[in-house]
């Protein structure tokens, strides 16, 4: 962990911050490029992750995948509309290893639904690897592990 920098971190945070922008704003379409090529998304509770199983509520192994999942949710799927607005710790690293710097972040969401009514959606940790490259960090790996595990069956925005 010695070479990760001060700028290593806020350009971390900084991305961290971009990347939950982009969500909250609805440009859903430039949400994977936030991701490698070959990355992991997934979407998991905190019990699942706690006993270490491997399935989880959403998975992708490709930044394909993550833009067919926005390319469905915009044409294909049908949801009551809703935005979200993320609220996020401060990420800590947690180590340096060849695939990248790990982080745990915090972040709690909230869902706004067309009629104003504004609910606390999620919270929980993002777990991260991030490829320091000479741009921008980008995103390994993501692991969204909820607090919770109930999922609501409106989870069609990404987390």
């Amino acid at each position: 962990m010695s070479h990760i920098t001060h700028d290593i971190f806020f350009a971390i945070a900084r991305v961290q911050a971009d990347y939950s922008r982009c969500i909250d704003d609805d440009r859903l379409e430039e949400w994977p490029s936030f991701f490698l090529e070959n990355c992991i998304y997934k979407i998991t509770s905190a019990a699942s992750h706690r006993e270490g199983y491997e399935a989880s509520v959403v998975f992708a192994n490709s930044r394909g995948m993550l833009t067919d999942r926005i390319t469905a949710l915009r044409e294909a799927n049908i949801y009551e509309r809703h935005s979200y607005r993320h609220i996020l710790g401060m990420p800590s690293i947690l180590g340096d290893e060849a695939r990248g710097v790990r982080t745990e972040t915090p972040f709690m969401v909230a869902r706004i639904m067309l009629d104003g009514t504004t609910d606390l959606f999620a919270t929980g940790r993002y777990l991260d690897i991030w490829s320091i490259g000479s741009n921008e960090p980008k995103l390994a790996e993501r692991l969204v592990v909820c607090d919770s595990s109930r999922f609501d069956t409106l989870l069609a925005i990404p987390l």
